[in-house]
């Protein structure tokens, strides 16, 4: 099982896509808001449509964090279900357990979230769940186990530590 999606500098790959990755990427592209190496400077003729289409794909694998098959079984997924399929897929990209613990600002970074997620910290319905691709249903309730509560990454995210860096809860999640 490969892991290459998470080993590579996430400011490198960053300027490379062209998207924060993470807050401190976010201030790096302000300073140098052109692809890293020797060639990053250079001006560039137009893409073509694959060159476009396998950057937006990258970009997604970026955001989320996820391996190549996972982003293809979710894919296939989304193509089976009534809609548009671009809004489903990211509709089930953005049902992910690391994907919510984000958004609801417990953690600044995706790498964080789903590290919550793995050493057990998150409770989905009372229960422990360590995956992070666990699909969270409607309804189901995401809390914080009370051991960890007490820990510094939660303190800051309770006292609001994250604002600044993670766009605002959307509409669809309800943070107490």
């Amino acid at each position: 099982m490969s892991k290459s999606t998470r080993t590579r500098a996430k400011v490198r790959q960053s300027r490379a896509l062209g998207i924060p990755l993470t807050p401190k990427a976010a201030r790096y592209l302000e300073k140098r808001p052109y692809g890293p190496g020797q060639h990053g400077r250079t001006k560039r003729k137009s893409d073509s449509d694959f060159a476009v289409r396998l950057r937006e794909k990258q970009r997604l694998r970026a955001q989320y964090g996820i391996r190549e098959k996972q982003l293809v079984i979710a894919f296939k997924e989304a193509r089976r279900q009534d809609g548009l399929t671009g809004e489903n897929l990211v509709e089930l990209l953005e049902m992910r357990l690391d994907a919510l613990v984000l958004r609801a600002g417990f953690a600044r970074t995706t790498a964080q979230a789903r590290q919550m997620v793995v050493h057990r910290h998150i409770l989905v319905d009372g229960k422990i769940v360590d995956r992070p691709s666990f699909r969270v249903k409607p309804g189901q309730l995401i809390h914080v186990k009370a051991r960890s509560e007490g820990t510094e990454p939660f303190q800051v995210a309770a006292a609001g530590g994250h604002a600044e860096v993670l766009p605002p809860v959307p509409g669809y999640l309800e943070v107490e």
